[in-house]
């Protein structure tokens, strides 16, 4: 096969049957597991990462035979997606936030943590290929994913080469079930094939048939048998379909099967709630939010009517958290509100408290939020915590609540207040407590603060803290860049790069480190590592707007026009008032000699951003060729005024005064450029010539 004929493939429509056989039709290259059967999305499975967990599992075993460093390189993706090869692939990159005890958990992961795992696993598999050939991922009910899965194969369709792994993405109906990230994803990468109506696969012989599928049959028969039962026939099935999973022993089945068949099972209070509970509980700690929604909304139809209000509180505080995260928050807030209805609890309400201060100065849309009144929950807190009668547990919660209160302050334009309350924390919980007590909390209390010196401009303070917080907590990416970016503004760019390498080998693909070391690299004149840095950035995520501005200079600067309009037009499908972005199309189109439209876009470049110098200069340069000084004139005033010492804007506007033979404006505007750039041959030309037409030679 050509390779010019590799495509990935979106298939939909018609029965599953069916599908295989378009599927087969294709002639697509062998399978890449060695089952060669297509890999089920349905979240009903495994829960969070289905697919991948079917895949990684398949794939590690050869890879460690054959080469171990992927698997190394790539360990916190496997793990996420697969804990059952814990005792295959130890996880060499744990830290402080993975190992906290639940009663100490003050940190979670961020919401892009799971795209960061996709693009590692859609690494990991590319890495994984076998050298002999092409091979085929083919994925059933993709309608069906998990929000992980999701992410995992719109990566794979993404950013793999589909004549290295064609990769077949199937799914029931027209395709409008899919999530909209992955079916845009097949629209633009992906040969799309519809399969008309056909044949299902022949039907099961019983009821038990439909069960033991995870109820996934698609033959009306079949499900005709199961739904003829009597409700404790039912339930007796599921009951022997869990327990048949549990005895399988692997711990992602207890994120999908296992829940699915006990809660409609003979006691799905007393038997399914547990298990929902752990689902949702290990989905938090690894970041899996939409799962964590997913678990309490289930819980919570179970629990109607039983009147545990304490269990339910357990699945309410884990469902408002998720949901603050993923800006759900006036979902969240109802949690919230609900909770101090329901109990009398003053941990409850401390808890209330606290988050619904977070919403309104960290979580809400910016027209949403009220520092005031976050503020004011939060006096309430530490009021309450002060009067815990556990010596640690009112250290802790104390310290817990101011810190939530500085960030409050420093959202009100009161740093100065906000070093006080952390540096408060900090001192109370060496004081009090012993040295491995909240060892996590701790270490985010010196994370703010450093935070907050950087904030005031002291940054030998910062760099103290952040030497602390790494000693204690090393693997933890984001100390290595919140540090770096500080050794950058001191100039120190030998220890920012390695800061910046460090945090990329410690964390799943993570677009943003990678873009401040592209930055860094060209700023010191490594274009060739910058391109790289910037290349690898829109890889990860074809979305961010800025690394479309640096790539898209960068190309105009090495004179490659055609790369550099590219970018800023697909930059600016992204952002369509992006000044800079504008700046570029209309520096392309100069060096085109196409004036007009290289005006139109310094036009819409001022008018997104009148302050911009560079959009200013260009026009003025533009409409001076073009033989209209004046209007040339007047943007070059403006950009001087924005820019008082910048020689080269200074030496330009002396060159059109020059053009109207202005000469002491012009001379008085190349002595400002001469004291500051002493030694431009240029500046002394000019000068020399601006002398003798004003007479001062």
């Amino acid at each position: 096969m050509d390779q010019a004929e590799f495509r990935h493939h979106w298939v939909h429509g018609g029965s599953r049957r069916s599908r295989a056989d378009a599927v087969r039709s294709l002639a697509a290259p062998p399978a890449l597991l060695p089952s060669g059967l297509p890999v089920d999305a349905h979240r009903r499975l495994r829960g969070p990462y289905t697919a991948a967990n079917t895949v990684v599992r398949a794939l590690v075993p050869e890879v460690l035979r054959r080469d171990a460093a992927p698997v190394r390189r790539y360990d916190i993706e496997v793990l996420s997606v697969a804990p059952e090869l814990g005792d295959q692939v130890p996880n060499s990159r744990e830290t402080l936030t993975s190992m906290a005890l639940p009663a100490e958990r003050t940190r979670y992961y961020a919401r892009l943590r799971t795209k960061r795992i996709a693009n590692g696993l859609a690494e990991f598999v590319r890495d994984a290929l076998p050298s002999d050939g092409p091979r085929t991922l083919v994925v059933e009910n993709a309608e069906h994913a998990e929000a992980t899965d999701v992410e995992f194969i719109a990566a794979l369709v993404r950013r793999v080469d589909p004549a290295r792994l064609t990769v077949v993405v199937c799914c029931g109906g027209d395709g409008t079930a899919l999530d909209e990230r992955l079916r845009s994803v097949l629209e633009a990468r992906a040969l799309e094939t519809a399969v008309v109506a056909g044949p299902s696969a022949p039907p099961g012989q019983d009821a038990w048939s439909y069960v033991s599928g995870e109820c996934l049959a698609e033959e009306p028969a079949t499900r005709a048998a199961y739904e003829a039962l009597t409700p404790a026939e039912r339930a007796a099935l599921h009951d022997r379909r869990a327990a048949e999973v549990l005895a399988v022993g692997d711990f992602s089945y207890g994120l999908g099967a296992v829940p699915f068949h006990l809660e409609r099972g003979s006691d799905p209070v007393g038997a399914a709630l547990p298990v929902l509970l752990a689902a949702a509980d290990h989905c938090l700690v690894n970041g899996f939010y939409d799962a964590v929604v997913d678990y309490g909304t289930r819980a919570f139809a179970l629990l109607d009517g039983t009147g545990d209000d304490a269990l339910w509180w357990k699945f309410a505080v884990k469902q408002g958290l998720a949901l603050s995260i993923l800006s759900r928050t006036r979902e969240a807030e109802e949690i919230y509100d609900r909770a101090r209805l329901l109990s009398t609890d003053p941990a409850v309400h401390l808890a209330c408290s606290y988050s619904t201060a977070m919403l309104y100065t960290r979580h809400n849309d910016p027209a949403d939020r009220d520092e005031k009144k976050a503020k004011a929950l939060l006096n309430g807190a530490v009021a309450t915590a002060s009067l815990l009668p556990d010596r640690v547990e009112r250290a802790f919660q104390s310290a817990f609540y101011k810190n939530g209160r500085a960030l409050v302050e420093v959202n009100l334009g009161d740093p100065a207040e906000a070093l006080r309350l952390v540096t408060e924390c900090v001192d109370d919980l060496d004081r009090q407590l012993e040295p491995d007590e909240h060892r996590l909390h701790r270490s985010v209390l010196k994370n703010n603060r450093a935070r907050v010196y950087t904030g005031l401009g002291r940054l030998d303070e910062a760099l103290a803290d952040y030497a602390v917080v790494i000693e204690q907590d090393p693997n933890h990416a984001e100390h290595y860049l919140e540090r770096g970016n500080i050794l950058r503004r001191l100039g120190r760019t030998e220890e920012a790069l390695a800061d910046y390498a460090r945090a990329m080998r410690l964390s799943p693909p993570f677009p943003e480190i990678c873009y401040n070391r592209g930055d860094l690299r060209l700023s010191e004149g490594d274009t060739a590592g910058a391109l790289a840095d910037f290349d690898y950035v829109i890889d990860l995520e074809p979305d961010f707007v800025d690394a479309y501005v640096n790539r898209a200079g960068l190309h105009l600067d090495e004179g490659r026009l055609d790369a550099a309009r590219q970018d800023a037009e697909t930059g600016l499908l992204l952002d369509a008032d992006n000044a800079y972005l504008h700046v570029v199309v209309g520096q392309v189109h100069a060096e085109g000699e196409d004036l007009a439209a290289a005006e139109d876009a310094y036009d819409r470049a001022v008018a997104a951003d009148p302050s911009l110098v560079t959009a200013l200069s260009g026009r003025a340069a533009v409409r001076f060729e073009s033989g209209r000084t004046d209007a040339a004139l007047e943007d070059m005033r403006r950009a001087v005024e924005l820019s008082p010492d910048d020689a080269a804007l200074r030496y330009n506007r002396a060159f059109l005064h020059q053009a109207r033979e202005e000469w002491d404006s012009a001379l008085a505007d190349l002595e400002v450029a001469g004291a500051l750039a002493p030694d431009d041959e240029d500046i002394v030309a000019a000068l020399k010539t601006c002398r003798v037409k004003t007479g001062r030679a």
